[in-house]
């Protein structure tokens, strides 16, 4: 069983995957390192906008997922609230896996400062952003999923 920092990194996962909103998208988180968080998910026709290409909500929800868990990796009591979050899209995408990268910037007592970016099949960035996460009142310890280790749907399950 991991303890200390990669038992958190691995509950930050579970509550990831128990999250109702994650099982509408077939995706898998990983933190591998404090400030560090990686998010793989797929692109198919159910994310299309009226043009055929992946929502803009699909970028703003990787891009902030990202980047709230690599803030969150770094907090083990208390859930991170977004307060605020800038996008960039830059490429359209169809199909196929794509990557959502999220790293720590700045911030360790009360505000953290983290970005991301969207990485498709073909390694080309087609998006980030940057967000600013505040800790919250909940207790990281009170959320379904955070100490369960609960599986959810993903990829690479």
């Amino acid at each position: 069983m991991p303890s200390g920092a990669e038992a958190h990194y691995r509950a930050l996962e579970s509550l990831y995957a128990a999250a109702p909103i994650n099982h509408a998208f077939a995706s898998r988180l990983e933190i591998m390192s404090a400030g560090f968080a990686r998010i793989r998910f797929l692109i198919d026709p159910t994310v299309y906008h009226a043009a055929g290409a992946a929502h803009g909500t699909v970028y703003f929800k990787m891009l902030d997922d990202a980047a709230f868990y690599a803030a969150n990796s770094l907090v083990s009591d208390r859930f991170l609230l977004t307060t605020q979050f800038n996008l960039l899209l830059t490429r359209p995408v169809k199909a196929g896996e794509v990557v959502a990268e999220g790293r720590w910037i700045s911030g360790r007592r009360r505000v953290f400062v983290a970005d991301a970016r969207l990485i498709d099949a073909e390694g080309e960035e087609i998006a980030r952003g940057t967000g600013t996460f505040m800790k919250s009142r909940i207790p990281l310890a009170t959320l379904p999923g955070y100490a369960t280790g609960a599986a959810g749907p993903g990829i690479g399950a």
